[in-house]
């Protein structure tokens, strides 16, 4: 595959990218629509909370336990083949629940026992997908690329549980078959985009190797400051955990309220990452980088005192434009600071950052609502938030003086 012409500034311009594209969006579509009527299908089953909660633990325990050998695999062979493979994996998995559902032989242990599967295979695709993206645009339009890739994640989180719901009236079973024909459309475009991918110097899976990811990190300071910025600040700020409490106790709405509270920060984030798509980031990006991630603390804070409907939509509004101003820096400057043969392993690393960063924030949330009240845990996580700004600044300068994503000095190379 020849380059990616550095002079073609449209996103539509690379074909590659819009066939990883219209994949991503599809698969991201298919699992927004498999989680609603998983999670509707078993609670009809059961009635149980507690395996409302087991559905949400068969997803995240294969996520983290497995991200590091999702990682380098990732660096060892064609990541192509394995995102086509894993998400065969995945519609194989769901076409059984359609099966399944439409012959009335299901029950929850089924169910359960499925969705790890496809979970599994989602675990071991999200590293080779992510290390895909470089290679299909020149480093200058790699930031819109992810503000695009970023814009396909927000519109399935709005729109694909709703869509899931409204087919869910013509039975689990229809959900499931589009939900499959999606993950099939996704494998077909990966398969047919122009990839190539240098020849991995194979090495077994060793300690070394699996964690080599977190030694690089260590040893880049922009890398480190920017994935542990985003540790921390989501650790802090994870207010819309406590969206039922302000929507109910404070605010005096009910479910349509909390309802357009929910949705607020994917309509920000949404918005914000069309502009960024369509607009360059070449000047000063560590300062609006921190500058995003600080506006995120404020906006946290307005939130948490405000108490009229409109004010606080307005605050999770800009909380989600924020959040994906940093998101696509921070994406990007990981990224491009990172060699080809180590992009699987640091999107591992990163990937367990921001799943256990959301867990526990949501849990850090919870736990400091139910010690002081919902309003001062939530200005407490803004604040905190801006403390961890301020510090950040200080101890990585070098990435509070970054002015362009781009490195001007060539990728250190990890021994193994």
């Amino acid at each position: 595959m020849p380059p990616p012409s550095v002079h073609s500034d449209s996103l539509l311009q690379h074909r590659s990218f819009v066939a990883f594209w219209i994949a991503r969006a599809s698969s991201s579509f298919g699992f927004q629509m498999l989680t609603i009527v998983v999670s509707w299908q078993v609670y009809s089953i059961t009635g149980r909370a507690l395996d409302l909660g087991l559905i949400g633990l068969v997803q995240f325990l294969p996520s983290v336990s497995l991200a590091l050998v999702a990682g380098h695999l990732a660096d060892q062979f064609d990541r192509r083949r394995i995102v086509v493979l894993a998400q065969l994996v995945e519609a194989l998995a769901i076409a059984a629940l359609a099966a399944m559902t439409f012959t009335h032989h299901i029950n929850e242990f089924i169910v359960l026992g499925l969705l790890f599967v496809a979970s599994t295979a989602k675990a071991m695709e999200g590293p080779s997908q992510l290390s895909m993206l470089p290679a299909l645009v020149p480093p200058a339009v790699l930031p819109r690329a992810m503000a695009a890739n970023s814009v396909a994640g927000q519109a399935s989180a709005m729109v694909g549980p709703a869509l899931g719901g409204l087919l869910y009236i013509a039975g689990a079973d229809v959900v499931y078959g589009v939900c499959t024909a999606l993950y099939l459309l996704s494998a077909l475009m990966v398969s047919r985009l122009r990839y190539e991918q240098a020849p991995p110097r194979r090495v077994p899976a060793t300690f070394k190797t699996l964690f080599a990811g977190i030694s690089f990190i260590r040893n880049r300071p922009d890398v480190l400051g920017v994935i542990s910025l985003d540790l921390f600040a989501v650790l802090l700020g994870g207010a819309t955990a406590l969206l039922p409490i302000f929507a109910h106790d404070i605010l005096h709405t009910g479910p349509w309220g909390l309802g357009l509270l929910r949705g607020a920060p994917a309509v920000g984030a949404l918005l914000v990452g069309f502009w960024l798509s369509r607009r360059a980031l070449s000047r000063n990006v560590g300062m609006t980088m921190f500058a995003a991630v600080a506006g995120f603390g404020i906006a946290t804070i307005v939130f948490a005192l405000s108490t009229t409907l409109w004010l606080s939509m307005l605050a999770l509004f800009a909380l989600g434009g924020f959040d994906m101003v940093s998101m696509v820096i921070r994406g990007s400057l990981v990224q491009l600071e990172t060699p080809d043969d180590m992009r699987g392993r640091v999107s591992a690393v990163n990937s367990i950052f921001i799943n256990t960063s959301n867990q526990l924030g949501e849990f850090e949330s919870g736990m400091l609502a139910a010690w002081l009240g919902a309003v001062p845990a939530a200005a407490l996580g803004g604040v905190g938030t801006l403390v961890v700004v301020a510090l950040w600044m200080k101890w990585f300068p070098n990435l509070r003086r970054r002015q362009r994503l781009e490195s001007d000095a060539p990728p250190v190379k990890n021994a193994a």
